[in-house]
């Protein structure tokens, strides 16, 4: 294992230790408060003696139960479930994937801003509500329709455990799911590169000679491509017959000068960095005010979403990034030679916008980048100037050498540089023009990671959200009806993808208030941030949601986090999913399936069909 990978996982290290106290503390509650609703039951049904002694029995052969489960029989069992998974017309699923993406390029626009971002957010959401529906019919319709038609009744006369029978349901459906996935993946690959392939052509026609400014001598060609897919790119050859594209919509081309005698032609090459990979590196960052003081954050602009704060242009407000790990080994000068590549994808606010109605026209916002050593508090202004447009992923290089205005060269790295640490300071030029960021808008771009892998990465998560459905929908219809038990799963899948906004809603931290509370902002048409007439319809919906929170949390707490295991936006836009995140989501998967799996198995035992 390298450095990296063994940096990688200290934050996993904190939280996975952190993270298992909880789910003891919730595991073990639920356990105690499942025991004494039985005990209760049996208390009712056979009196004080008969209820210790049948819990006690029943208990006893659940553990000894589940420790000697057999895998030969657990395998048959998964088996007969991906049988019945086929006969339930699995491949149905399969037909309508196919479907979905011939007709997809009638509705995705290749020609818009990003649209790499676009197929690839498609193509994973496809699959996934896809798969999700496939997984809560199978789980939760199959041993309902099994002990219906008296196909159980089989099984349980012969020498099968109740958890078998459990475990086998569970593997093979994630069988005919992972199957299902395993082929649905490459094609949805297959689809999002064939969608993006394009290229253009250029032409001497469409290329004007470049002249020195003091000589006018001839210093190479500059023109514009054929417009593709509402978009073009500046091409640019130098004297020596270098030659490059500028980037646009996200990606470039590369470009080939061919010459055979007189005759010069131009060869443009398929489109690069749409489909990347990055690994950043994010800093802490911190704010500092227009008078250049430590400040909590920046001015708010009016924006109701607060993850951005704004930097007054024109002052010394400016948001300070802090670093770790800068070394020269982790950016050797043979794979960065241009420097220290830094990535920015902030969000302008102007107060006054001019002519907008050519995006291509419309000039950037002037923003610049301030280094500074954290250590000795040496401090280089202006390292660099760039024109930032609103939501414009931007490469800004830091050179490893700068030249400053009275002559001395400062090096990076000897200068700047602090055990690993460097502070990069963002602020906006223009008077009356707001740069808004937040931490993870600026980065330093180490390397790239293998885009294929990263798609698989992004598979893996569906993966994990279809494994969570299919042990929940087991969990639920080993004691409810089908329909019932469908209900129920559908339930939580959706609870699941709302946990972080119902624990917002528990804690207070909602803007509007809680439910009651929005309902009437809903009604009355009163906006979110002002606080209500007080009153007695007030203080009444006050008071219910402030009981309505406890359940709020506790549901938020106990049900799966679906969205923790999407990684589509990951994929879509860019990033690499590191080993960290996969091992925390399987951690979290595995968290939910044992005691899912261990309550199925209880309920089926205890029902009248298993004994």
């Amino acid at each position: 294992m390298s450095v990296e990978n063994i940096v990688e996982l200290l934050p996993f290290r904190e939280w996975f230790s952190q993270a298992a106290i909880e789910w003891l503390v919730i595991v073990g509650f639920a356990a105690v408060g499942m025991l004494l609703v039985a005990l209760v039951v049996c208390l009712i049904r056979m009196g004080p003696v008969a209820a210790f002694s049948s819990l006690g029995r029943t208990l006893t052969a659940g553990l000894v139960d589940l420790v000697r489960m057999s895998p030969r029989r657990v395998l048959a069992m998964s088996w007969l479930a991906v049988k019945e998974s086929i006969r339930r017309r699995v491949v149905v699923v399969f037909a309508i994937f196919i479907l979905i993406l011939l007709f997809a390029g009638w509705f995705l626009d290749p020609s818009s801003s990003q649209p790499a971002r676009l197929y690839l957010s498609f193509v994973l959401t496809a699959t996934s509500y896809l798969v999700l529906l496939l997984a809560l019919f199978l789980s939760a319709l199959s041993l309902p329709a099994d002990i219906k038609n008296k196909t159980l009744h089989t099984i349980v006369t012969k020498p099968v455990r109740p958890s078998e029978i459990v475990l086998g349901r569970i593997l093979g459906f994630v069988a005919v799911g992972t199957l299902l996935l395993a082929i649905m993946g490459p094609i949805s690959y297959g689809f999002v590169v064939r969608g993006l392939s394009h290229t253009h052509q250029l032409t001497a026609e469409n290329l004007q000679p470049i002249q020195r400014g003091t000589t006018g001598e001839m210093a190479g060609f500059k023109g514009r491509t054929s417009e593709v897919r509402n978009h073009t790119h500046q091409a640019t050859i130098d004297e020596n017959g270098n030659a490059w594209v500028s980037t646009e919509q996200g990606h470039k081309h590369e470009l080939t000068v061919h010459r055979s005698g007189d005759k010069t032609t131009y060869e443009l090459g398929p489109p690069e960095g749409m489909l990347v990979a990055r690994v950043p590196i994010y800093g802490k960052i911190r704010f500092k005010d227009r008078a250049g003081k430590d400040a909590e954050k920046g001015v708010n602009v009016g924006d109701e979403w607060t993850y951005r704060s704004f930097l007054e242009g024109g002052s010394n407000a400016a948001a300070v990034w802090t670093f770790s790990d800068v070394t020269p080994a982790r950016f050797p000068e043979d794979k960065f030679p241009t420097g220290l590549p830094l990535e920015l994808n902030i969000e302008v606010f102007r107060t006054h916008k001019g002519d907008m109605s050519d995006p291509e026209k419309v000039p950037g916002i002037l923003g610049s980048i301030s280094l500074r050593n954290p250590k000795t508090g040496e401090t280089v202004d202006d390292v660099r100037i760039f024109e930032a447009r609103d939501f414009a992923t931007d490469t800004q290089y830091i050179p490893r050498k700068i030249e400053t205005p009275d002559g001395k060269t400062i090096d990076l790295f000897k200068d700047l540089v602090a055990d690993g640490k460097l502070e990069v300071s963002l602020k906006c030029v223009p008077r009356a023009q707001y740069f808004g960021a937040a931490q993870a808008d600026v980065y330093l771009r180490a390397n790239d990671a293998s885009f294929a892998i990263n798609f698989l990465k992004g598979y893996l998560g569906v993966w994990l959200q279809m494994v969570v459905v299919i042990g929940i929908g087991v969990m639920f219809s080993t004691f409810l009806s089908g329909p019932v038990a469908m209900i129920a799963t559908l339930g939580v899948l959706i609870g699941g993808f709302f946990t972080d906004f119902m624990s917002q809603l528990a804690s207070g931290e909602a803007m509007g208030g809680g439910p009651f509370e929005s309902a009437i902002r809903l009604v009355t048409q009163e906006n979110m941030v002002s606080p209500l007439e007080p009153g007695l319809q007030t203080n009444i919906a006050q008071m219910l949601d402030t009981w309505t929170s406890y359940p709020m949390a506790a549901a938020a707490a106990v049900l799966p986090k679906f969205g923790t295991f999407d990684f589509s936006s990951y994929v879509a836009y860019g990033f690499d999913i590191s080993s960290g995140l996969i091992l925390q989501c399987l951690c979290r998967a595995l968290a939910f399936l044992v005691p899912v799996f261990i309550a199925s198995y209880f309920f089926l035992k205890t029902r009248e069909v298993a004994r």
